[in-house]
């Protein structure tokens, strides 16, 4: 019978894929020539805020600013996580 988990733990487990993903597919980038499968491996959309959203209230200013970048291997990382989690 499966333990259960906790909405916290699939998302930080989600979140740890696209990292360590992210990372590696950076890496890969940098070690490859540049071409088809160094843009295929590194490039991918942006999702989020590009340019950060302020608020000015006179005596306060709050910025806020989120961005995820999405590449093939980040993909694979949460894949990677997902199943490494189900066997935990």
């Amino acid at each position: 019978m499966p333990a259960q988990r906790g909405v916290g733990l699939i998302v930080l487990v989600v979140v740890v894929g696209l990292v360590v993903g992210s990372l590696l597919g950076e890496l890969l980038g940098a070690m490859l020539r540049e071409g088809w499968v160094q843009d295929f491996l590194t490039r991918g959309p942006t999702i989020g805020l590009t340019s950060p959203a302020t608020v000015d209230l006179r005596f306060l200013s709050l910025t806020f600013g989120f961005a995820l970048k999405v590449n093939v291997v980040g993909l694979v990382g949460v894949v990677l996580s997902a199943l490494a989690l189900r066997r935990l």
